[in-house]
């Protein structure tokens, strides 16, 4: 495994929409293997393959629970709402508010090639919609409601804790 570079805004492969994976091969599951490192040494909660420069539907997320390893995700359903602040590795010390889905269902491939289907609520929801954002050259700020200090959202998180 390595760590990737994480590319910023500004970049424009960050802004491309990515391509399916066709064969989950050795190089692919290297890639994954390199974005969960890259992830979790950033202290991330998801990233997804733009975000180290593979223009591959692919994206990585560990809100708390185990790492959970989505290959051509889609959103099958979505409902509910929720409001929280939300940042990216991609923009560094910027937060803003969003308005997400607080349950959404997505199907995608596993490391093995098997279709598989899962259903994630909260904060697992949010990081399914912002990383299958990524995957289409969306970013965060592109849906912020408000923008918010740093200091406030770790005081607000501290109050739910």
């Amino acid at each position: 495994m390595a760590k990737r570079e994480i590319r910023k805004e500004g970049d424009e492969v960050l802004r491309k929409v990515t391509k399916p994976v066709e064969e989950i091969n050795k190089k692919i599951l290297q890639l994954v293997d390199d974005m969960l490192e890259t992830m979790y040494g950033a202290d991330g909660a998801g990233l997804a393959a733009p975000q180290v420069g593979i223009l591959k539907r692919i994206c990585v997320i560990d809100v708390g629970d185990g790492p959970v390893v989505l290959i051509n995700p889609k959103k099958l359903n979505e409902s509910g709402e929720q409001i929280q602040a939300e940042g990216c590795l991609s923009i560094p010390g910027i937060w803003g508010e969003v308005k997400r889905p607080d349950r959404v269902t997505v199907e995608a491939l596993n490391r093995k090639g098997e279709k598989y289907t899962i259903e994630g609520t909260g904060m697992l929801a949010r990081a399914f919609c912002h990383e299958i954002d990524h995957l289409d050259g969306i970013l965060f700020t592109d849906k912020v409601i408000r923008y918010v200090e740093l200091d406030k959202v770790k005081d607000r998180d501290k109050d739910k804790a």
